[in-house]
């Protein structure tokens, strides 16, 4: 499209604006992107915003923004986040799966980035308007034998690598192309990356991960033997007719939790996408027409809350230990509030838990006694668990405490990293005025 001759660069960009296309100009749009883009091709995947940059009303570029890849292997390095994390919140990343510009690059050079920088600075909103949950981290990906991805850089993305080169062909099969692409990533928050990768969303993002489960971390072989671990436990329920049996519930559930599941509609949710085969190896019994079925939230109720909580934590804990060397290699220990507790003083229940950091699954946990903090339950948590020789335990500052490192170090045998701040007198002043000196011969 001709652009008009006497502007100079810097007026054309101040003169860009952005704004998203209508439902009446959507064929005009695809049938540019069809005819003029490298890929020849208009069709996008999952939820999409389409952008159109005007220059006194005329079209100057195309951008689109669409579900981001199921799994790029140089995007889940960058992130770290587990495949549970990614399974429910991939939804937070969007792909800018088209850009075009229309005029001559070599006329307006800085036109690309001036673009997408307006793209990217009203994304997140825009998206939470369309689909009703903002966005934190853009992906796109560079045909470097055609372009050099210079734009990208310019806004802040970070090239992370080259794609094997294999494109979808079906839900579960790729096929080589032979052209692998580089791959580019952006925030659009400060610290997008470190809250994808919590083990918790803060509560403003947490309702809009997907309600759906990830993949189990554990083998076929390894659950049935958890199966047999709850045979042990003594079932409450009485009367005839009970359709599932308690071992083959509590394996529901705690392939469910380790699923990403939490709620008792959450396992009925995530056990009903079992297939026969997954229902019968966890212990389900067929029904009058040969079929396995998953339990309902009702079942799962009635079964977890009548259980010896005590008895079944230290079953799961044990087996846990079992299929996972290295779990106690490192924990975390950190105190939480119980949601919907209450005690006789009103104020709500703090279960001191243990975590395993590579899992990070719950090994162990106790309360928080009234009126006290988590220094004195740290010993009692610590000793439930097996030996902690090597182990090294993180905790925050409060428990940077003489006794707690007394009994992480010569009555467990193992290791401990503490934060330090300003919670002890003089402790702080001390490590800053000692670190300062040089510790190790140059």
């Amino acid at each position: 499209m001709p652009m008009p001759s006497k502007l100079t660069e810097p007026d054309v960009l101040q003169r860009i604006s952005l704004r998203l296309v209508g439902e009446d100009e959507r064929a005009a749009f695809d049938q540019l992107l069809e005819g003029r883009h490298y890929l020849a091709s208009a069709r996008l995947a999952g939820q999409t915003l389409r952008y159109v940059a005007e220059l006194d009303g005329q079209w100057v570029a195309l951008l689109t923004f669409s579900a981001a890849a199921l799994h790029l292997k140089g995007r889940e390095q960058w992130l770290r986040w587990s495949p549970r994390q990614r399974a429910r919140r991939l939804g937070l990343v969007v792909n800018n799966s088209r850009f075009l510009v229309l005029p001559e690059r070599q006329r307006y050079p800085n036109l690309a980035s001036r673009v997408l920088g307006l793209a990217l600075r009203r994304l997140s909103n825009d998206w939470q308007a369309r689909w009703g949950h903002p966005v934190l981290v853009v992906e796109s990906f560079v045909d470097e034998s055609q372009y050099r991805g210079t734009c990208y850089k310019a806004c802040g993305f970070a090239a992370v690598g080259l794609t094997e080169g294999y494109g979808r062909a079906s839900r579960d099969f790729y096929q080589e192309h032979g052209q692998p692409k580089q791959l580019y990533l952006r925030e659009l928050r400060p610290g997008a990356r470190a809250l994808l990768r919590r083990g918790r969303l803060p509560a403003g993002l947490a309702e809009h991960q997907e309600q759906i489960a990830g993949p189990c971390p554990l083998r076929a072989g390894e659950l049935g033997s958890l199966l047999e671990r709850f045979r042990v436990l003594r079932d409450a329920r009485r009367g005839h007719g009970l359709r599932h049996r308690q071992p083959f519930v509590l394996a529901c559930a705690a392939v469910a939790t380790l699923m990403g599941s939490s709620g008792y509609q959450a396992f009925e949710d995530t056990c009903k996408k079992f297939t026969q085969r997954q229902l019968k190896a966890l212990g389900c019994q067929q029904d009058a027409d040969g079929n396995y079925a998953a339990p309902s939230d009702s079942t799962f109720w009635r079964v977890l809350t009548r259980l010896d909580a005590a008895h079944f934590e230290s079953v799961v804990g044990a087996w846990l230990l079992e299929q996972e060397v290295s779990v106690l290699a490192r924990l975390a220990v950190d105190g939480k509030v119980l949601r919907g507790s209450g005690r006789t003083d009103g104020q709500p229940l703090q279960l001191f838990s243990a975590v395993s950091h590579r899992l990070r699954l719950t090994l162990a946990q106790v309360p928080i006694q009234e009126k006290s903090n988590e220094i004195p339950a740290l010993p009692p948590l610590l000793r439930s668990l097996p030996s902690l020789e090597g182990t090294l335990v993180t905790a925050d500052a409060l428990h940077c405490q003489q006794e707690s490192a007394r009994v992480i170090t010569q009555e467990l045998g193992g290791d401990y990293l503490f934060g330090l701040k300003g919670n002890q007198s003089g402790v702080l002043e001390r490590a800053e005025r000692l670190l300062a000196q040089q510790a190790f011969p140059p």
